[in-house]
């Protein structure tokens, strides 16, 4: 699963999101006790988007980061875009679906003409994906100057006093409540989720890539004790 390298990697992931689409949401909700809105609503705020500015959301899955942004500046023009075809389906069916031009694309060569992009905002996407520069050269590729990325991802627990309990939730409860809620064609997904995370960069890590890819002023800020981290910066 978390070990799994290339393209069986990406095939492993695609296929994995398909299976659980239908449950994505409710168990996003239990997982992070219902703060996950919080951190996408912060995720749409670091994008700063302008008055019918154009988005374009990497791993949308079911449209949530997207739809905040609509929320926020409803004249946006927002793009979802996935591989994870399921998910989007979901997504279309949802308040605010009509709204979104749901777009397959694979985020290491995105369909779209350079320049185009006021903001390109992605949740858990990173830690998913084969090559990491390659993801971010795109994402810059197809942003206006002074456009802005802005990355949700899980991060490895933090060595402190918590790391034991937080490591409990990882590798036991996330599995059981995967198998409660998605049932058995989710158990493999949410024992993936938790040890890809732990395999992770930490949010330094993913900071020097992201400079080291050309993003400038790189920032980012971590939630739930450290085990979450929205990164941002400038093209």
């Amino acid at each position: 699963m978390a070990h799994l390298k290339g393209k069986e990697r990406a095939d492993y992931v695609q296929n994995m999101f398909g299976r659980i689409a239908g449950r994505y949401n409710l168990m996003n909700r239990l997982m992070t006790f219902g703060q996950d809105m919080t951190w996408r609503r912060f995720v749409v705020k670091q994008a700063n988007l302008p008055q019918g500015g154009k988005l374009l959301d990497l791993a949308t899955g079911t449209g949530d980061i997207a739809f905040e942004a609509l929320k926020a500046v409803p004249n946006v023009q927002a793009v979802g875009a996935d591989f994870a075809l399921p998910m989007m389906r979901v997504g279309q069916t949802l308040p605010l679906g009509a709204r979104v031009g749901w777009t397959a694309a694979d985020a290491l060569n995105l369909p779209f003409p350079d320049g185009v992009f006021d903001a390109v905002t992605s949740g858990y996407l990173v830690r998913n994906v084969i090559d990491i520069p390659r993801c971010f050269a795109e994402q810059l590729r197809v942003l206006k100057p002074g456009g802005r990325i802005v990355v949700l991802d899980s991060s490895p627990p933090p060595r402190n006093l918590l790391r034991p309990f937080i490591e409990i939730h990882l590798r036991y409860v996330i599995p059981l409540l995967g198998r409660l809620i998605a049932g058995k064609q989710g158990a493999d997904a949410y024992q993936y989720l938790p040890s890809s995370t732990q395999a992770f960069k930490t949010p330094e890590q993913l900071a020097a890539i992201m400079r080291e890819a050309g993003v400038r002023n790189v920032q980012y800020r971590t939630f739930m004790f450290g085990t979450m981290a929205v990164h941002w910066g400038e093209k």
